[in-house]
């Protein structure tokens, strides 16, 4: 297999915003507790890795918040509905 020289680092995802949820993932750079332990051990290859498995990550969660935004859209035009049917000022 061809090995590609690499020219530049690859930088450390780290924003500065080191906080985890339960599952030990990363708010700030969504990184897995042992990535972030393993980052100055990793090969480029294995830093690529890392990088294309945030990447589906951040995709997840914006996903994940669209849903949301979504749903939170649907239950005001709801509530919107129900509350017209006791407004008084529709009834005659």
């Amino acid at each position: 297999m061809f090995n590609q020289l690499e020219l530049f680092e690859i930088d450390n995802p780290c924003v500065g915003v080191c906080q985890s949820n339960k599952k030990g993932y990363c708010f700030g750079c969504l990184r897995s507790r042992q990535e972030r332990q393993l980052w100055l051990k990793m090969t480029n290859e294995q830093k690529r890795e890392v990088l294309r498995l945030i990447a589906g990550r951040r995709k997840r969660i914006e996903q994940m918040h669209n849903r949301q935004k979504q749903q939170i859209e649907i239950d005001f035009e709801q509530n919107l509905e129900i509350n017209s049917l006791f407004d008084d000022s529709t009834q005659s």
